[in-house]
């Protein structure tokens, strides 16, 4: 029955205007839920490090405990169920099921995932397994992590570990997700962890995880993978803020950083010219025959979308300064965004089907007698559910869309000052409310058409 609470007007696109075997899906990742940082064995993380450094996290917190998830999984599955997604997408924490990133596993981590993805299949629901999203075993970082090439090689061998293990059950696996984040604001601005500062390190990082990602697919097929295999990428639509030639110039560069940098190597085995030339010295190191193994084929393209970006040669943009409606992030709310970016990777990239694996907003929630009354998020997924139908009848092949975030969890460098969560989290009791927005999800997964009439 529709929930009398929400504005039924609100959904003014169906579940059935999608084709039958569009995927519906909620998102989480294993630092930002799981909590358990020490527990059964599990090795610390980049993360669990970096959290430990005065003044890096706004709010002065952790991951230790986060969502409790590793305790919680099975009531935090029937909330998965109950909302009738068709799938849960999840990571893998490296270091709690190969604590040092080589050398042995830990079956008691690998044990936990089994239960995790046996629960998503006993209730119907598909894995989507990510494999690094962001927690690199902090031994591997003692070692140089992504900027030392080694990197590159033990995380094939955990690919292949987790595939062996996993690759029976899952529908997907997702080598990265957002390389770019790693690399830029891990390496080169330093606000995520390992809080490196370095132009230089930032690019061969870059360079080494998409290394990793083509030479993982590789493995993987021998192995005789059949689960669809692909990576995550942030991206967006990159504006000039006036028409002059000083703005226009660093738009098409920031393009190149964000988008043209990654898409470039993995489907056409070249980095953009004028990204390259303007890094100069800080040129990542490239051994012959590497860009080939980035090109490997895959089977889906992640894409997570948030907003689009306004460049100015001048000043930082400010969308709030500038009229514009935003989410608790500082972030504008610019749903059309979403259809540009699809389409043109669709027209200028020979992409395989996109998935939409993150897209939602932080706002400042209000719990009150057992509700959140969440209207502004509500109305931002559908905006963007909207604007994947747009490109979709604009010829863009997709495979499916994923709210980020299942839960409110730690928002990297923001603790837990900012909530994505379709579900509330009180971070003292670990008790969970469904939001309006994810009684409007659960609502709309069940609303055809003739139900609007």
């Amino acid at each position: 029955m529709p929930n009398p609470s929400l504005n039924h007007n609100m959904i003014r696109v169906t579940k059935d205007q999608f084709p039958a075997d569009f995927v519906w899906g909620v998102a989480t990742s294993a630092f930002q839920i799981e909590g358990a940082s020490r527990e059964d064995g599990k090795g610390p993380s980049i993360w669990d490090e970096f959290c430990q450094q005065p003044g890096v996290i706004s709010d002065h917190s952790n991951g230790d405990v986060a969502c409790d998830h590793y305790h919680r999984y099975e009531s935090d599955l029937d909330l998965i169920e109950a909302m009738q997604v068709d799938a849960y997408r999840f990571s893998i924490s490296w270091p709690r099921v190969r604590p040092t990133g080589a050398g042995a596993w830990n079956e008691a981590g690998l044990a936990f995932y089994d239960r995790l993805i046996d629960g998503m299949i006993k209730r119907g629901i598909k894995p989507y397994l990510t494999l690094n999203h962001w927690d690199l075993p902090a031994q591997l970082q003692h070692q140089g992590g992504w900027a030392n090439r080694d990197t590159v090689f033990r995380f094939v061998e955990y690919a292949k570990g987790i595939h062996d293990r996993y690759g029976d059950r899952v529908v997907s696996i997702a080598t990265h997700n957002e390389p770019w984040v790693v690399a830029v604001l891990g390496h080169e601005t330093g606000i995520f962890a390992p809080g490196i500062k370095s132009r230089a390190i930032a690019a061969q990082t870059s360079h080494h995880l998409l290394l990793s990602h083509g030479m993982a697919l590789r493995e993987l097929r021998k192995d005789g993978a059949t689960c669809e295999l692909g990576i995550v990428l942030n991206l967006s639509p990159m504006h000039a803020a006036t028409d002059s030639p000083e703005d226009q110039a660093k738009t098409r560069l920031e393009d190149g950083k964000l988008l043209r940098w990654y898409m470039d190597p993995m489907f056409k085995a070249c980095y953009p010219a004028d990204v390259w030339d303007d890094l100069g010295a800080d040129s990542p190191l490239i051994e012959a025959g590497d860009l080939d193994i980035i090109a490997t084929p895959m089977d889906f393209l992640g894409v997570n979308y948030y907003s689009r970006s306004v460049v100015s040669a001048k000043e930082q943009w400010d969308a709030r300064k500038n009229g514009k409606a935003v989410s608790d992030m500082g972030w504008e709310i610019y749903p059309e965004g979403l259809t540009e970016l699809l389409v043109r990777i669709h027209r200028d990239y020979p992409v395989p089907p996109l998935f939409v694996t993150e897209n939602g907003g932080a706002f400042r929630d209000v719990l009150e007698d057992g509700k959140v009354h969440d209207a502004e998020r509500t109305d931002y997924i559908v905006r963007h559910i909207e604007a994947v139908q747009a490109a979709m009848q604009q010829g863009v092949r997709m495979g499916g869309y994923m709210v980020w975030s299942f839960l409110d969890n730690f928002e990297w460098a923001s603790g837990y000052e900012k909530r994505f969560g379709i579900v509330h989290v009180d971070y003292t009791t670990q008790t969970r409310t469904l939001k309006d927005s994810a009684l409007w999800y659960q609502q709309f997964l069940q609303t055809t058409s003739n139900d609007r009439t």
